[in-house]
C-alpha cells in the first residue's frame, strides 16, 4: 500500500494577541492564577474579517509553498474545525475556492481530535488514491465563548495550521488508535443551532449558541481516553515510552498534558508545546506546534514522532509517526 509523507506545513495565527492579564482583569482574578491553571499566558483572537476559513486559507498557502504545490496539484483537501465558517455549506468548500484546489474536499468535525482524525483519514485516502492530500486544522473558539465564562473564557484562543502529504513508498505511520463515547457529550458542548435545537430569540437570549463546559468532567475523561489510546498505540507498534523522540499532545491545558505524561510514563524532557503562547486553538494546535517545532529543527529524519488528543463527544486519537520514514 502507498504511504504518506509529510513535505509542507504552515500555520497561520490572527494578529490580536490577548494576555493572561487582559483575561484575568476581565473576570477579576490575578494573572499567576490563570497560568497556575492552565500554562496560558496569551492567546491570539480573530478581528473583524478574520474567520476559519480566511485562517485555513492562508495556513493551507503556507503550506503548500513549502512542499512546492499549488492548489491544482491538490487530490483531496480536508479542513478539521468545530467553529465552520457557517452551518452550510462546509468550511473545506470556501477553502477549496480560495486556494484553486482541484480535487475534493470535506470537513471532519472531531472537535479538538480533528487533527489526528483527518491524518488517519487521510493516510485511509492516500492508499486508495495516491495523489497529494491537503490537510488543515482551523477554529475560531473565541467566538463560541461566553464572556461571562471564566472556565473557558482563560483556555480559547485562534488559530490554523496545515499539512501537505504525499505519497512515497516509506512507512511513516507506524501505528494509531482512534476512538469516541458518546455518553459524554453533554462534558462541552453547544446547545443551539443545530437541528435538535434550532436558534430563536430565546435561545440567544438565553445564551445556548455559547459552549458550555463541565470542566472535572472534561479533564478526567481527557486524561482517561488519551492515555488509553496512546497505551494502545505504543502497544501497536510495539514501542516503549522511553524510545519516543517527541511528544506532540492536543494544546488543551498544561495540568491535562502533565496527568497524561505522569500516567502514560512519557519524558516531559520530549515535550513540544506552545500552550503558554497560543492557548487551546482546538484542531490547529497540534498542526500550529509541529510547524513551529520543524521551523526550529527540531525534528529530524528518524525521529518518533507521538501525536495524541481529546476533544468533545468525547473524541479521541493517537499517532505514531517516523520521521522520514523507514522501507515498508
Amino acid at each position: 500500500m502507498t504511504g504518506f509523507q509529510i513535505t509542507g506545513w504552515g500555520k497561520a495565527l490572527p494578529e490580536r494577541v490577548v494576555t493572561s492579564i487582559e483575561i484575568a482583569e476581565r473576570f477579576g482574578v490575578d494573572e499567576d492564577w490563570i497560568v497556575s491553571r492552565c500554562g496560558i499566558r496569551e492567546r491570539r483572537f480573530v478581528s473583524p474579517g478574520e474567520t476559519t476559513a480566511s485562517l485555513a486559507v492562508e495556513a493551507g498557502r503556507r503550506a503548500l509553498e513549502k512542499a512546492g504545490l499549488t492548489g491544482e496539484d491538490i487530490a483531496h483537501l480536508i479542513v478539521a474545525s468545530a467553529t465552520p465558517e457557517q452551518l452550510s455549506p462546509a468550511t473545506s468548500a470556501f477553502v477549496q475556492h480560495d486556494l484553486g484546489v482541484a480535487g475534493s474536499a470535506h470537513d471532519v468535525n472531531a472537535e479538538c481530535s480533528g487533527f489526528v482524525y483527518g491524518l488517519i483519514t487521510a493516510a485511509g485516502l492516500m492508499t486508495l488514491d495516491p495523489r497529494p492530500i491537503l490537510l488543515i486544522g482551523s477554529d475560531t473558539h473565541s467566538l463560541t465563548i461566553n464572556p461571562q465564562d471564566r472556565d473557558l473564557g482563560i483556555l480559547a484562543g485562534d488559530g490554523a495550521g496545515a499539512v501537505v502529504l504525499t505519497p512515497t513508498p516509506d512507512k511513516w505511520l507506524q501505528a494509531w488508535n482512534l476512538g469516541a463515547d458518546g455518553k459524554c457529550t453533554g462534558s462541552l458542548k453547544i446547545q443551539a443551532g443545530g437541528s435538535r435545537m434550532p436558534t430563536t430569540e430565546e435561545t440567544v437570549r438565553q445564551g445556548l449558541h455559547y459552549s458550555e463546559i463541565k470542566g472535572n468532567e472534561i479533564y478526567l475523561n481527557a486524561v482517561r481516553f488519551t492515555v488509553r489510546s496512546v497505551r494502545a498505540t505504543l502497544e501497536q507498534a510495539k514501542i516503549d515510552p522511553d524510545e519516543i523522540d517527541h511528544i506532540l499532545p492536543h494544546q488543551a491545558n498544561i495540568r491535562i498534558i502533565n496527568s497524561i505524561l505522569n500516567h502514560t510514563g512519557l519524558d516531559p524532557d520530549k515535550l513540544i508545546t506552545n500552550l503558554e503562547k497560543y492557548g487551546n486553538t482546538a484542531s490547529a494546535s497540534m498542526p500550529i506546534a509541529l510547524t513551529e517545532a520543524l521551523e526550529a529543527d527540531r525534528i529530524n529524519d528518524g525521529d518518533l514522532l507521538l501525536l495524541a488528543g481529546f476533544g468533545a463527544g468525547m473524541t479521541w486519537g493517537s499517532v505514531l509517526l517516523k520521521w522520514g520514514g523507514e522501507q515498508s
